[in-house]
């Protein structure tokens, strides 16, 4: 993944709810999907291993989220458990196509948690980060954050 969409994730991951983050979750496991597949196209296994890595990393993030008192979080964990395995096996065969059928189970699910996020009027899950707004500006390529109260003395976390 490359350093300009880890700041968009990151950007995203301090204004969202709960289900974005799920969202957000997902995508990133699709993005490291895609760089695996990438990098073992042109033949960079260390690089394929570490994004393999990283995917199973988000993966049991959302493992260890789940909430067992809740019916579906059973499906949920069949469901990660065969992308955990899809995973693995591209990982140790060297079998990128193994992807295929997580990224396809992946999607499914982001596309069903994306619906259910805009449902989700909860607010932000992270306490005392700025509103951002974000665009391009007339630099090449470079992206300024201008922010709702730019006066604002506490950026970060309360500690």
């Amino acid at each position: 993944m490359d350093r300009e969409l880890a700041q968009d994730f990151t950007r995203r991951v301090t204004q969202a709810s709960r289900t974005e983050l799920v969202v957000i979750t997902y995508e990133i496991i699709l993005e490291d999907f895609r760089s695996a597949k990438t990098a073992f196209e042109k033949k960079d296994r260390e690089l394929y291993e570490k994004e393999l890595k990283h995917a199973l990393r988000f993966l049991n993030e959302l493992i260890g989220a789940l909430d067992f008192s809740i019916p579906i979080s059973h499906d949920l964990l069949s469901l990660y458990s065969f992308v955990n395995k899809k995973i693995i096996r591209a990982q140790f065969h060297k079998e990128p196509q193994a992807l295929d059928a997580a990224a396809s189970v992946i999607e499914t699910l982001r596309r069903a948690f994306k619906e259910i996020s805009l449902l989700d009027h909860s607010g932000p899950v992270m306490q005392n980060t700025q509103q951002l707004y974000a665009g391009l500006t007339y630099g090449k390529g470079t992206l300024n954050e201008a922010y709702i109260d730019p006066n604002e003395v506490n950026r970060g976390f309360l500690a």
